[in-house]
């Protein structure tokens, strides 16, 4: 069954959550496919990637480049799924997928501080209820460790 898993940011930037977030992914054996909804995202996150911290690397690349199918962390702006990830995350409003049912894992950030980022979200955890997803919520405590509340 498919988890869909609402990380609440705030006071944390996504370029803080989401690099940690993704390593645990490769930890644990799994590909990744990062959805934004702008390509001007996809090429910052692109860099921050690369550069995020000195004793770290994320191996990814693009939808755009020739070895996509080969990238264990892939960042897109559309709902394809070329490298075969088990994994999904959606940031800045990017849409679910259709074939959500074939992750094992969604994993839907958003801003806390965004009005409109958490109305979408309660309606993305409405849908994901309604279509038989396990899901949970997650904040982070005041010490900034994620704490499931959901």
């Amino acid at each position: 069954m498919t988890e869909v898993l609402f990380y609440h940011l705030l006071r944390q930037p996504i370029e803080r959550v989401l690099p940690t977030l993704l390593e645990r992914s490769l930890e644990r054996g799994w590909r990744v496919v990062v959805q934004a909804s702008s390509e001007e995202r996809i090429d910052a996150l692109d860099t921050h990637l690369w550069t995020h911290a000195d004793d770290s690397f994320l191996p990814h690349g693009t939808w755009r480049d020739s070895e996509a199918r080969e990238q264990p962390i892939l960042l897109t702006i559309d709902d394809s799924n070329p490298n075969g990830a088990t994994v999904r995350f959606l940031i800045e409003g990017a849409p679910v997928p259709a074939d959500a049912a074939d992750y094992a894992r969604i994993v839907l950030l958003f801003d806390g501080e965004d009005p409109d980022a958490v109305e979408a979200a309660r309606a993305h955890w409405s849908d994901a209820k309604r279509q038989g997803f396990e899901v949970t919520y997650w904040q982070p405590d005041e010490a900034g460790r994620w704490q499931r509340k959901a």
